[in-house]
């Protein structure tokens, strides 16, 4: 939930995803009142990411965005990080390549996550498969999930379901 993808300014904005700001924010302050551990996601590139690469390069498929230390890198102010939340730094699409997130919630214990954020068929997708190819349980909170177009939530939602997760909603969510 970057300015990149949810702010009308950014690079890679989608109406759907500024409109799941709303429905983020009323889960972390559920999930916060639970006690619940808040993992925020930061999709974030250094400039020279893709300068040498072979066949993965997201400029080229999507063009310059969320570039380390831009206004676009940042999450929306209306999601404001508190203390006690962790903040991970990623690269591509998925939270787990390459990054702390699995050693991070293996040390405390953590084996499901309830996953919301942007974009449905990107992001979310690869990371909740991820979650699930780790052996945690992941839970996609479905009215709390942006996408480009609806038909890309609907699929990354329901092939989530059939593959490797389970689907709610905020109302069925209960944080025990």
């Amino acid at each position: 939930m970057q300015n990149g993808f949810c702010h009308p300014d950014g690079s890679l904005y989608a109406p759907g995803s500024q409109a799941a700001a709303d429905d983020v924010a009323a889960l972390l302050k559920r999930a916060r009142a639970a006690g619940a551990q808040v993992v925020f996601t930061r999709d974030v590139h250094p400039p020279e990411q893709f300068d040498d690469a072979h066949y993965y390069d997201e400029f080229d498929r999507w063009g310059e965005h969320v570039v380390e230390g831009s206004w676009e890198a940042e999450i929306v102010d209306d999601l404001a990080v508190e203390p006690s939340d962790h903040v991970v730094e990623k690269h591509t699409y998925d939270a787990f390549y390459e990054t702390e997130l699995d050693g991070w919630l293996s040390a405390r214990g953590v084996d499901e996550l309830v996953i919301c954020g942007t974009l449905a068929n990107v992001c979310v997708l690869h990371t909740a498969g991820s979650a699930g190819l780790r052996d945690y349980r992941p839970v996609l909170v479905e009215d709390a999930i942006g996408a480009i177009e609806p038909d890309h939530r609907e699929y990354a939602l329901d092939h989530a379901e059939w593959l490797f997760g389970e689907v709610t909603t905020r109302e069925e969510l209960a944080f025990e």
